[in-house]
């Protein structure tokens, strides 16, 4: 490949469905959760393989970045309006800055191992080849509800054309899923910057592709709405294609997401003692005890405590919805 392969690691979400360990002042991917380093320090150097590396952000969490990634170019999106619009802007900024290159798109805050350079470098390869824009597949290891899928196309010997997003499906649904070949869509993207904002004009996001070739992106966000790439973009394009993933993937999206991490009578982030509890996950930045009790999620930071059932993790994202209401989140 004859150009230059760019990271662009995505670092604007603030990971609700962690609360409290993630807060508006301290989103998802500043947290050190599994090792010493934070998850965009960990993607930082995932990525390291790459001729550049840039991020990403809200302007409140720039200095944060800077921080946790010194060695990356920061990117300021000028408003949140989720990944459609921030990756239509990036991506027009990078081409601006490099030039004529190949993009591999990264989230900020999900949890890989294996060999993710091999997978990376086939990604970038095939949207070169192709000239399309090119998702990266996980093949599931269980009937996840909480993901979308891709199903695979014709087959083109290491990569698929993608024959349709399918949202995320009930249980049976996802068994079907499953059976039948499908991957999980785990936001992993690669693209030359004309191919994805060929694709993008070809899309809700038009006023914000050209308002950012006339040189003033506000009125183009003034005129978008929030909305994901993966609808905006992905899901309507006839030129998408997805590279199986030879790695481990999760995207550590809620606290009973650390079950699958550790097989212990009680996962502890932190310092905890358990007595007579099963099944329980436990973190925090201060002791905690947990006597006769199965099952719960118990997160404690700051001066914030939450409790759960495990089997009802997904609603702390309720909690997060009220707290914002009442700016406290």
């Amino acid at each position: 490949m004859d150009r230059p392969l760019v990271a662009l690691i995505m670092a604007g979400g603030t990971g609700t469905r962690l609360y409290p360990a993630s807060r508006s002042d301290r989103p998802k991917q500043f947290l050190s959760l599994l090792g010493d380093d934070s998850l965009l320090s960990q993607t930082v150097n995932r990525a390291g393989f790459a001729d550049e590396i840039f991020v990403c952000t809200a302007e409140t969490h720039a200095d944060l970045v800077r921080e946790h990634a010194p060695e990356a170019g920061v990117l300021v999106e000028p408003e949140p309006k989720d990944t459609g619009p921030a990756l239509v802007y990036a991506t027009h900024r990078i081409r601006e800055q490099v030039g004529d290159c190949v993009l591999l798109c990264l989230p900020s805050d999900h949890y890989i191992t294996g060999d993710f350079e091999t997978t990376a470098r086939r990604a970038a390869l095939t949207a070169v080849e192709t000239e399309g824009v090119v998702t990266v597949g996980i093949e599931p290891t269980r009937p996840a509800t909480g993901y979308g899928y891709i199903e695979p196309g014709h087959d083109y010997g290491s990569y698929f054309d993608v024959s349709q997003f399918r949202e995320k499906p009930d249980k049976s649904t996802a068994e079907r899923f499953v059976d039948e070949g499908f991957y999980w869509n785990a936001g992993l993207f690669a693209w030359t910057p004309d191919a994805f904002l060929r694709a993008a004009r070809d899309s809700s996001l038009e006023p914000l592709v050209s308002a950012l070739e006339d040189g003033d992106p506000a009125p183009g966000f003034d005129a978008v709405s929030p909305t994901s790439v993966d609808y905006a973009v992905m899901e309507r394009t006839d030129d998408a294609f997805v590279v199986p993933a030879a790695f481990e993937w999760d995207d550590l999206g809620s606290w009973d997401a650390f079950d699958r991490f550790d097989s212990s009578t009680n996962v502890v982030l932190g310092d905890a003692l358990t007595i007579d509890a099963t099944g329980n996950i436990v973190a925090g930045d201060k002791h905690v005890s947990l006597v006769g009790v199965d099952d719960l999620v118990v997160a404690a930071y700051d001066a914030r405590v939450l409790v759960v059932p495990k089997s009802e993790a997904q609603r702390v994202r309720e909690v997060v919805t009220k707290l914002r209401d009442d700016d406290r989140f």
